[in-house]
Parts: structure tokens; sequence; C-alpha cells
């Protein structure tokens, strides 16, 4: 399936490979401009979020789980996605992290990873009553709504 699991399940080598690919789909991209025109910034947007983040974030719920320590997969994905905005609005390699970010209209990959993760969680919810996923559940998590769910976990 593509998952690289080693002995801890830390998950380090499989955030540095997949945010590697990431990396290399983005320096791959700065060849779609041709000598006369380039690809505006708006599209270069839409094909970081439509190709380089899906795969930097491949695995993404076997490794973002409460309670566990991201700070290294955290500091990787910000290296991709610095990398990323630099490439799309073409600015120096010295501009500030944030103020790039801002400007290309990406959010932080902290908050969209929160974001997956809380959408995920009402993925059960979605399921019919009858479904044999949702009757697999315990009763507690089946009979629950998606508002309560959420209030309940915390990041």
């Amino acid at each position: 399936m593509g998952f690289i699991f080693d002995r801890k399940l830390s998950f380090h080598k499989h955030i540095d490979y997949y945010a590697n690919k990431a990396i290399s789909t983005v320096k791959c991209m700065k060849l779609l401009g041709n000598s006369s025109q380039d690809i505006s910034p708006l599209q270069k947007r839409l094909l970081y979020r439509c190709c380089a983040l899906p795969i930097a974030l491949y695995g993404f719920q076997l490794w973002f789980y409460n309670k566990v320590l991201i700070s290294y997969h955290m500091k990787i994905l910000n290296k991709m996605q610095r990398r990323a905005t630099i490439w799309i609005l073409e600015a120096f390699k010295t501009s500030p992290s944030e103020g790039i970010k801002a400007i290309a209209g990406i959010i932080p990959i902290k908050f969209h990873l929160q974001k997956i993760a809380k959408r995920l969680q009402i993925c059960p919810f979605k399921l019919s009553a009858n479904h044999i996923l949702r009757n697999l559940l315990n009763e507690s998590f089946a009979n629950q709504s998606p508002k309560n769910f959420n209030q309940e976990s915390s990041y």
C-alpha cells in the first residue's frame, strides 16, 4: 500500500519519503510554464493543493492521532509547504514563511491537518443506520451526534 513502518511506529521515514516526493513534484511543476507565458499564481496554488498536498499527506490517518508528538512531522511538512509557496509566488528564499503563505492563500499545514482530522471524525455519522461498519461500532459511539463527538475530542 505504500506505508513505511519502523519499529517505534514514529513514521519519520514515511513522512520524509512522501514530503520529499511532494517537493520533487513541486520542482517538476516549475517546468509547466512556457517561454512566452508562465502559469498564474492561482493556477500554481491549485496545482499545489490538487497534486503535491495529497502526496505529502498520504497515510496521514496512520500517523496523525491524538496525543502523538508531531513536531518532526510538522518540521518536514512546513519545509515542503514553504518551497511550494516560494514557487507559487516566485518569492525570494529569505521571505518570511507566514507572510508568503498568507499572500498565496495557503493555510499553515498544522491547521490543514486539524481540519482534515475533524472531517474524518464525522465520516462514521454519514453512514446509513443499517450500514455494517456503523453496526460494528459500539453503541455509545453510534448514538453520539457529530456535534458532541467533536466537542469531546481534543488535539
